[in-house]
């Protein structure tokens, strides 16, 4: 599956990177997520680990993410190392204007299902992912 958000913000771009490169605060804009807790000590970089529990379509997912890419301010990208649900995201954010930016987001993965159930699944997904990026725009904005 590939799913994809941009959103604009009205927030100077590195305070949005740093809230969302932070993944404590996940469960504040993710739909579904339980918890989320780092495994590894502070500053976040390659090679940063942390443990998620989430639900997706009623099923628990738990899973461990490893920092793979990681520029500061600008874009940070991980991968499952441990999951039911294996994904990749990269978030990027830009500068647009002195108190705005675009925040931008790739996810590629989840679990292997027969094609019917993953034209739904996507689907599904995408509407999720989609969400969520409006619940971060509304949160850093309100």
């Amino acid at each position: 599956m590939e799913m994809s958000a941009e959103r604009t913000i009205g927030r100077p771009a590195d305070e949005v990177f740093e809230y969302f490169a932070d993944a404590s605060n996940n469960p504040a804009w993710q739909n579904g997520m339980l918890s989320c807790e780092w495994i590894t000590e502070p500053p976040v970089g390659v090679g940063s680990r942390y443990r998620q529990q989430a639900t997706f379509a009623g099923r628990d997912v738990i899973s461990i993410f490893e920092v793979t890419d990681y520029e500061p301010g600008r874009r940070i990208r991980i991968e499952t190392v441990e999951s039911t649900f294996p994904i990749q995201v990269t978030r990027t954010v830009e500068p647009d204007g002195d108190d705005r930016c675009i925040v931008r987001a790739s996810i590629t993965g989840g679990p292997s299902v027969p094609w019917p159930i993953s034209v739904l699944a996507r689907r599904m997904a995408q509407r999720s992912v989609d969400a969520d990026y409006d619940r971060l725009v509304a949160l850093l904005e309100g």
